[in-house]
Parts: structure tokens; C-alpha cells; sequence
């Protein structure tokens, strides 16, 4: 009998929590990320942040800008390391023209989520999203607080 193998969880290497708290996410989309010798061996080592990071669209193509990825201290003597330097994102064109769409049309933002592994590739998820004003970040703390209250309340009986 063979057994199908299972497929491993994506590990994670970065999230953005941030972006919940800020915006209301309404799409997600898994994007490859280009990148250079030394930032995948940061990566592995988990040295990366999404906390600044946001995504643009530019000339047909999208970038994610504003990402710290620490250099290792053993990178190549020959490499000048950028931690924040501006990396482009892989995505098929429908996917792209759909983004592209509803960015200029809509008025919706695009925000790094997630850096994860994917079958040996680092993958970004970003969410297309809209962002929420003072009173629904208020509204989503009390409402978390509600909840953890309530589950508090549930576990103590």
C-alpha cells in the first residue's frame, strides 16, 4: 500500500499583525517574491519584518517596498546588502489586472500580511483591503475584548 504523502503547513517566517488592526482585509492573494542570494539565507534564519512594509503597483508590475530583511553577518564580503530595498512580486497577469483594477478603480490598498515557505519558496500573502477609521479600530478592541471575556468566563466554570 502506498500512502500519499501529506504536504507540509507552510511555515511562517513574518506577519504583519499590524495590518488587521488597521485595515479591513478583504481578498488574499500568495505572491512568489524575488530575491537575492543573501536576503533567502536571512529569511531561514527568520530576520525579517513586515511592520513598515506596504505594496505598490508600478507600470504594470507589483513591488513590495519598505520590508526589512537583516543581513547575516557572515554575507559575502563582494555583496553590499540593501535590508529595505524595493523587491518585486510574482503574480499571473489576471491576478495583477485584477489588483491593478480595483487599487486605481476602487480605492482599495494593498498590505503584506504574511512571509512564509512554500515547497522550498518564500511566498508573501497580501491582502487587498480598505482601511478603517478611528471608531472601527475601537469597535474591533472592544469586540476582542468581549470575546476573550466571554471564553474567560466559559474556561472558569
Amino acid at each position: 500500500m502506498s500512502k500519499k504523502a501529506e504536504k507540509p503547513a507552510p511555515s511562517r517566517i513574518a506577519d504583519n499583525r499590524k495590518a488587521w488592526h488597521d485595515y479591513f482585509i478583504e481578498d488574499k492573494f500568495e505572491a512568489g517574491i524575488v530575491l537575492e542570494g543573501w536576503e533567502v539565507k536571512s529569511l531561514r534564519a527568520g530576520r525579517a519584518q513586515l511592520k513598515e512594509a506596504y505594496v505598490i503597483v508600478e507600470n504594470g508590475e507589483i513591488f513590495l517596498i519598505g520590508s526589512h530583511i537583516s543581513p547575516l553577518p557572515s554575507a559575502s564580503t563582494h555583496v553590499h546588502p540593501n535590508p529595505v530595498r524595493m523587491r518585486k512580486l510574482l503574480l499571473h497577469r489576471e491576478e495583477i489586472s485584477k489588483l491593478i483594477g480595483a487599487v486605481e478603480r476602487k480605492g482599495y490598498t494593498l498590505v503584506p500580511l504574511s512571509l512564509f515557505w512554500k515547497r522550498g519558496k518564500a511566498k508573501l500573502e497580501i491582502g487587498l483591503a480598505k482601511g478603517k477609521q478611528a471608531h472601527d479600530k475601537r469597535e474591533s478592541i472592544k469586540k476582542r475584548e468581549t470575546d476573550r471575556e466571554l471564553a474567560r468566563a466559559l474556561r472558569s466554570r
